[in-house]
């Protein structure tokens, strides 16, 4: 309105030039994600082994069931995953490398024994089913040996999206109709709520978050970070110890 306001000025000639230099900010939604409970998560990785095999591909229970697992688990993007190659899969020293994702940035994403354990068996079933792994072999594809292609992310999506529908969560008012994506939220905010509840103070780590995520600062994590219920009720918790010392010593 300003902008518009001493755009008039100028045209009438009573200003030289306009004070207001600022672009406009797009509209952007107001909703907020969609987060996943971990019982809700479970739902999902259950109907991805339930998914039917067809001709153009085969084996899709243990494919979406190892994809949708690794999005929330490590928080890792769609693009990432399916643009995943074997000699990516560092399964001696537990690392994944992501090569080249969102603003060709490259980094390492470890994980822990658990999904250790779900990536090997997924690989060997690869193994007993296809051939021996090529280190340029996508790990997630439906072609055949030897010119394996990766999956299409709007192939992921649409599958998700015919889960969500199968499970009909609830969804509150002023929150987005739950997608794909969402499984990155769910990830960030789990993560931030396990430091509060293992005594861990986030505020020492939002660069760990942001490098684990791949971002380049903190700021573009905090957009991911939803103030949930749970994690207001830690913080609230952390605060009174904070405020009360002799609360701590009760505690411990």
């Amino acid at each position: 309105m300003l902008r518009c306001f001493f755009a008039w000025q100028v045209t009438q000639e009573r200003l030289a030039h306009s004070p207001v230099r600022a672009h406009p900010e797009p509209v952007t939604s107001q909703l907020k994600p969609f987060l996943f409970e971990p019982a809700q998560v479970e739902d999902i990785l259950t109907l991805a082994s339930q998914l039917p095999d067809n001709s153009r591909a085969p084996c899709r229970g243990i494919v979406y069931r190892t994809i949708f697992r690794l999005m929330y688990g490590l928080g890792l993007r769609v693009g990432e995953i399916v643009h995943l190659r074997y000699r990516d899969v560092d399964c001696q020293r537990s690392l994944l490398a992501i090569d080249k994702s969102k603003f060709g940035k490259t980094r390492l994403v470890p994980f822990g024994p658990r999904m250790a354990q779900q990536i090997a068996v997924y690989l060997q079933f690869g193994v007993d089913r296809y051939a021996p792994w090529q280190p340029d072999n996508p790990v997630f594809s439906f072609s055949l040996f030897p010119e394996r292609k990766p999956m299409r992310t709007e192939t992921v999506s649409r599958t998700f999206h015919h889960l969500i529908l199968k499970m009909d969560p609830y969804v509150p008012s002023g929150v987005r109709q739950p997608h794909l994506h969402c499984l990155r939220h769910s990830f960030a905010v789990a993560t931030l709520l396990r430091w509060y509840r293992t005594g861990v103070d986030p505020n020492q780590r939002p660069f760990h978050l942001s490098t684990f995520m791949g971002h380049a600062d903190p700021a573009s994590t905090a957009w991911y970070l939803t103030i949930t219920e749970a994690l207001l009720r830690e913080a609230s918790q952390r605060f009174d110890q904070f405020a009360d010392p002799r609360k701590e010593e009760e505690l411990s």
